[in-house]
C-alpha cells in the first residue's frame, strides 16, 4: 500500500521554491536532498562530494595518489656512454686505479708459473707484451732457471703425464718440439712413450669402441681415429688384428 505523502503548503512553496530544502544553512532541519530519480553522481556532486572514482584521479592531495594518472606517467632509462663514470664514482676512483704499481715482468713469470709448468720458449712468449725499456727478458729467465722455477725437463715430464693417457707418441713429440726443447729430452720423452704406446693405444681403442671391427668400413673407421690420436701403423695394425689379446692368453 502507497501512503501519500503531504503536499507543500504555500508557505513551504514560497521558502522552498524549487521543492528541496536549503542544506548549506547548518539547520537542524537540514537534510539530505535526496531524488530517487536522481544518479548517485550527480546526487554525490550535488552534495559537493564527488565520486570516489574522480576524486581519486584528479585530487593532487588524496592520499597514495600523485598528481598523475598512470596513463601519464612516463619511465625512461638512460644507458651510460662508454667512458662514463658509474653513479657515484669520483675522480679520485680513476687516480687511485692509475696510481697502482705496475707488476715487474719476474713477478708476472712467478704468476705464471705458480699455475703451471712452463718451457722457457712458452714462457718467453707470454711474457713479450710486457717487456719495457728497462726490462731484459733473458736475464729475468736465466734467473728463474737459476731458482730452479723455470725446467724444461719438469716442462716435458708434465706434458707426457698429461697427454700420455688420450695420444699417441707421434703426438707428443710433435707438440714437445713446438717448445724448442732440448734434443736429448726430447728423445728421452720418445723412446719412455714407444716402451707404453701398445698399451696406451689398447685403452684408447677400449674406451672407444670396445670390440674388433666386423666389416672393412668398421676397420678403417677405427684405424683413422687411432691414427688421428698419432697412435703408430704397427701399434693399430696390433690393435685391430687382436694380436695383444693372443699374447696375453700364452
Amino acid at each position: 500500500m502507497i501512503r501519500k505523502g503531504r503536499p507543500l503548503s504555500g508557505s513551504d512553496s514560497g521558502r522552498y521554491p524549487d521543492g528541496l530544502r536549503d542544506t548549506t544553512d547548518g539547520s537542524p532541519d537540514s537534510g539530505d536532498p535526496f531524488d530517487p530519480f536522481e544518479s548517485f553522481e550527480a546526487h554525490d556532486r550535488a552534495a559537493g562530494r564527488g565520486s570516489l572514482r574522480t576524486r581519486s584521479a584528479s585530487s593532487p592531495d588524496s592520499p597514495g595518489h600523485d598528481s598523475q594518472t598512470p596513463s601519464d606517467v612516463t619511465y625512461t632509462r638512460s644507458r651510460r656512454q662508454p667512458g662514463e663514470a658509474k653513479p657515484g664514482q669520483s675522480d679520485e676512483d680513476d687516480s687511485g686505479k692509475s696510481q697502482r704499481p705496475t707488476r715487474s715482468l719476474k713477478a708476472r713469470a712467478l704468476g705464471y708459473l705458480s699455475r703451471r709448468e712452463y718451457s722457457r720458449a712458452e714462457l718467453a712468449r707470454k711474457l713479450k707484451p710486457y717487456v719495457e725499456e728497462t726490462d731484459s727478458l733473458d736475464t729475468v729467465l736465466d734467473s728463474l732457471e737459476a731458482e730452479n722455477w723455470l725446467s724444461d725437463s719438469r716442462f716435458a715430464e708434465s706434458l707426457v703425464h698429461r697427454r700420455a693417457s688420450r695420444l699417441g707418441t707421434s703426438r707428443i713429440l710433435g707438440e714437445l718440439k713446438q717448445h724448442a726443447l732440448n734434443p736429448a729430452l726430447v728423445e728421452e720423452a720418445s723412446a719412455q712413450l714407444r716402451e707404453t704406446e701398445l698399451a696406451r693405444a689398447q685403452a684408447v681403442w677400449r674406451k672407444k669402441f670396445g670390440q674388433l671391427p666386423q666389416t672393412p668400413a668398421e676397420r678403417a673407421k677405427q684405424a683413422r681415429f687411432l691414427a688421428s690420436r698419432g697412435f703408430s701403423g704397427a701399434t693399430i695394425g696390433k690393435i685391430l688384428k687382436g694380436i695383444d689379446d693372443m699374447c696375453d692368453g700364452d
